[in-house]
């Protein structure tokens, strides 16, 4: 049996949209077409073309309830039907989601994916456990942390910078150092190589050094520099539409109260009347009628009210996740090839610094200890006639 303020007179449009309402509903249907110019929507008013991703227009939010589903969980009847519609949906921090215990299957609007728009609807208990936290703003910390963390990757490469400028000052000073300069021949040569050779290693540090930060270190740190601005943009945005759902459900809610005052009001005065305690009794139940009546259009107005606000959310949520999930991938991927190029500048140090080497490696080879011992002797002999015994 329906509610008595169901039961009363509507406008031809109001008995049309409530008969589709109860013929798909008892279908077991969550929306249905209502005709032209009907105002209760079932379906989330969708965006310009290229507001949002063409791969998920043709999906509708699963959280948004029909204006006669949502009347009907908020009048809270005894009534088997009421009862198995009030079941079907149940309101969480003044978001609607599709009751668990009739719960019907979703399809995700990215399956395989694990995309950001599918998994982050509801609201998480903090750490503390004393509140919650929405799951865009889980999203948000994400982004968050990633650019502290790309900021900590840049100051890493700064200390190495750092390490490569004060040790290629460090071998610089070393090869004008004048220990063993007095060595001669082949291996006299051999070591004022290995001097030279550190003079021009440190040439390759230096140049390592700079290379490492116009390359890897300065777009590090430059990577979106307005970042954190443009995420609290985002956080402004998203949290003024939650605001406005929340707002919208608090005025669903008064609706549905001033309903069941007006509906109290009305029986009370029908009852007044079955027993005849007052000739006015009339007029006033025709008055209380009315009151009933225009509670309820108050009800449809506002969960109608209540559900394009919540599809407005839900598009947005759906449009801003997915940006924020290609700005984290972009942001991995920049940050690899960045990384490779790190370790592209050290496989080039590692060949520049063999190449300083190798001239050393050749003198080593031609060292001769005998060919030494000759040049020495030729230039500090003393004479090759040797003694012989003194004869009487």
């Amino acid at each position: 049996m329906l509610p008595k303020w169901r039961s009363l007179e509507w406008s031809p449009l109001r008995r049309e949209r409530k008969a589709r309402l109860l013929s798909f509903h008892r279908a077991g249907k969550a929306t249905c077409p209502l005709r032209a110019g009907a105002t209760m929507s079932t379906r989330p008013p969708m965006r310009p073309p290229g507001s949002v991703p063409a791969v998920l227009l043709g999906f509708q939010p699963a959280l948004a309830l029909t204006g006669a589903l949502c009347l009907q969980q908020n009048l809270g009847s005894s009534s088997p039907s009421k009862k198995q519609s009030k079941e079907n949906t149940i309101t969480i921090n003044c978001v609607t989601f599709p009751h668990p215990d009739t719960m019907p299957e979703q399809q995700l609007l990215k399956p395989t994916e694990w995309s950001y728009c599918d998994y982050f609807w509801a609201d998480k208990k903090d750490s503390q456990g004393n509140g919650t936290v929405a799951g865009f703003e889980l999203l948000l910390q994400k982004q968050l942390k990633g650019k502290q963390m790309q900021k900590e990757m840049s100051e890493f490469i700064r200390e190495r910078i750092k390490i490569e400028e004060e040790y290629a000052k460090n071998l610089a000073k070393l090869s004008q150092n004048s220990l063993a300069a007095q060595e001669e021949g082949s291996l006299g040569e051999a070591w004022a190589q290995v001097k030279k050779s550190l003079a021009d290693e440190a040439e390759v540090h230096l140049k390592f050094s700079a290379k490492l930060h116009s390359e890897v270190e300065k777009p590090l740190m430059n990577f979106r520099e307005n970042f954190k601005k443009d995420m609290k943009k985002c956080d402004h945005h998203i949290a003024d539409l939650r605001k406005q759902l929340a707002s919208r459900y608090a005025a669903v809610e008064k609706a549905r109260k001033a309903l069941t005052e007006r509906q109290r009001d009305l029986e009370m005065k029908t009852q007044q009347l079955e027993i005849k305690l007052s000739n006015k009794t009339e007029e006033d139940i025709k008055k209380a009628r009315r009151k009933s009546t225009q509670a309820g259009d108050d009800l449809m107005r506002c969960v109608d009210l209540y559900n394009q606000a919540q599809s407005k959310w839900f598009e947005e949520m759906v449009t801003t996740t997915l940006e924020l999930e290609r700005l984290e991938v972009e942001r991995v991927e920049m940050i690899r090839q960045h990384l490779c190029q790190y370790t592209q500048l050290r496989h080039e140090t590692d060949m520049f610094n063999q190449s300083t080497v190798e001239p050393v490696d050749q003198l080593l080879r031609k060292v001769d200890p005998a060919k030494d011992r000759e040049l020495w002797v030729r230039e500090h002999k003393t004479g090759n006639i040797r003694p012989v015994d003194m004869e009487i």
